[in-house]
């Protein structure tokens, strides 16, 4: 995964350099020691050039986060109290979001309140009121993390809003795939490409059968072979039909060299329609592949929930196109399937690769992956067209073992969801009134606060049920 990158801007006064230069030596090795922990997280933290005092240093650190395209956040650090007229119009002209990093390096102060020197240490949080109050006021929008490096969920929550900003990043400049065009009659989640492009940023390429003919004579033998290997390795293989097999496996490869031509962020196939974009079969099996490389993928010509599901993936890769199926009222339960299309990397046990009889369109029979999902906690994330524009639909939920045998659900893509605190009732009402659509991302351990920060990222309005 591409390493995401953040600027870091330290604010300090210098007033406290001309009394007395030593004073800047303890919190400037303690914001040394922040970075290495966020890098550590595997964040590429780009540092001002210079503690930041006065106006020409923050106009420098600002043009220099602005240089830098790949930056997809920039956080604030108070070593000490800073006046925040002589940061905000570098504030104001920044490109990337803003978290600020309300932080001091002691956990604890009362006991050593008599130490001028733990005060001179402690005191940012003033200075990061004086500059929250003029982002407000000026109408720069920000994201808060508070509290100190140590205790738990501190730098968790630091580093989900910098996912976020990175996530949404991704999706105003995304390249989405679409293969066979949209579902007819299908409306919840269908946006013009113009409307898609305007909107939110993300571009939609649509595979012409000039496209399979280029693409499909070009996947080889040799590659055909290769992919039945890793398959072997990676998945419980149980196809009997080796025909249909390499002919879904060469449609798939055909489709991911389409991709890989195009610099595409996703993709979504109508499986209705994979015959008239010329291939052979409908190629269940890559689309679970593409995300399990880290690419987004949704069904049935969703371009949006494609991106949705793209974006997300690169900064949080536990993340899978899934689709709300059934309720069973008595267990709070909804069923989440869909036809051949997971993520093989959230599986509670190896997924199977078996034959699937298909009828739908006139490729006939093919292959697909399926399995259960895992448990754990998630986020189910939904992206809502609505009247003003977008509703990005955030829900905390479990994800459960049914006690069911594979046997029960051959050939299926399958996994148990509760709301965390919800009865299901409850859940699918709210869910329905906010206009959620039936196509959503699932994101394990992600902070649902993190989440909102994407969707205020990107404009959207966002609802958490």
């Amino acid at each position: 995964m591409k390493k995401i990158k953040v600027g870091y801007l330290p604010l300090y006064i210098k007033l406290y350099d001309d009394s007395n230069i030593k004073w800047r030596q303890p919190v400037v090795a303690y914001m040394n020691k922040l970075i290495k922990m966020i890098e550590d997280r595997g964040i590429e933290v780009v540092a001002a050039d210079e503690v930041c005092r006065i106006k020409p240093e923050f106009d420098a650190a600002a043009a220099k986060f602005n240089a830098d395209d790949e930056i997809c956040a920039v956080i604030t650090q108070h070593l000490a109290y800073s006046p925040s007229l002589e940061s905000i119009e570098a504030l104001k002209s920044l490109k990337a979001p803003i978290i600020v990093f309300d932080t001091t390096p002691d956990l604890e102060l009362i006991k050593y309140a008599e130490t001028e020197d733990r005060i001179m240490n402690n005191h940012g949080i003033h200075g990061v009121q004086d500059m929250c109050n003029m982002l407000k006021r000026n109408g720069v929008p920000y994201e808060l993390c508070v509290g100190h490096a140590s205790t738990p969920g501190v730098l968790d929550g630091l580093c989900g809003y910098i996912r976020a900003a990175y996530a949404a990043k991704c999706f105003k400049s995304a390249r989405i795939g679409m293969v066979g065009g949209e579902f007819e009659g299908m409306g919840d989640f269908r946006i013009s490409d113009k409307e898609y492009e305007e909107k939110i940023g993300a571009k939609t390429v649509r595979m012409t059968k000039a496209d399979t003919e280029k693409y499909l004579p070009a996947v080889t033998e040799k590659e055909i072979n290769a992919e039945l290997e890793y398959d072997k390795k990676h998945y419980n293989v149980k196809v009997e039909n080796e025909e249909n097999y390499k002919a879904a496996i060469r449609s798939g490869l055909a489709v991911r060299k389409w991709m890989e031509a195009e610099g595409l962020d996703g993709v979504t196939v109508n499986f209705l329609h994979t015959d008239e974009s010329g291939l052979p079969k409908m190629p269940f099996v890559e689309c679970c592949k593409v995300m399990e490389r880290g690419l987004g993928y949704a069904g049935e010509g969703d371009n949006l929930t494609a991106g949705l599901v793209g974006s997300l993936i690169k900064a949080f890769p536990d993340t899978t196109f899934t689709e709300m199926f059934c309720p069973d009222w008595k267990e709070n339960t909804v069923l989440l399937s869909h036809m051949g299309e997971m993520n093989p990397l959230l599986t509670e046990q190896k997924p199977c690769i078996t034959d699937k009889p298909f009828n739908y369109n006139s490729c006939g029979d093919t292959v697909s992956l399926h399995g259960c999902f895992k448990s754990g906690k998630a986020v189910l994330v939904n992206l809502a067209p609505s009247k003003e524009g977008f509703t990005l639909i955030l829900a905390e939920v479990d994800m459960v073992q049914s006690g069911t045998t594979d046997s029960a659900y051959a050939n299926e893509v399958r996994g148990w969801m509760k709301h965390a605190y919800l009865t299901l009732p409850e859940f699918l009402k709210e869910y329905s009134l906010c206009g959620g659509t039936h196509h959503s991302a699932l994101v394990y351990d992600a902070d649902v606060s993190a989440l909102e920060a994407f969707g205020e990222y990107m404009g959207f309005d966002v609802e958490i049920i």
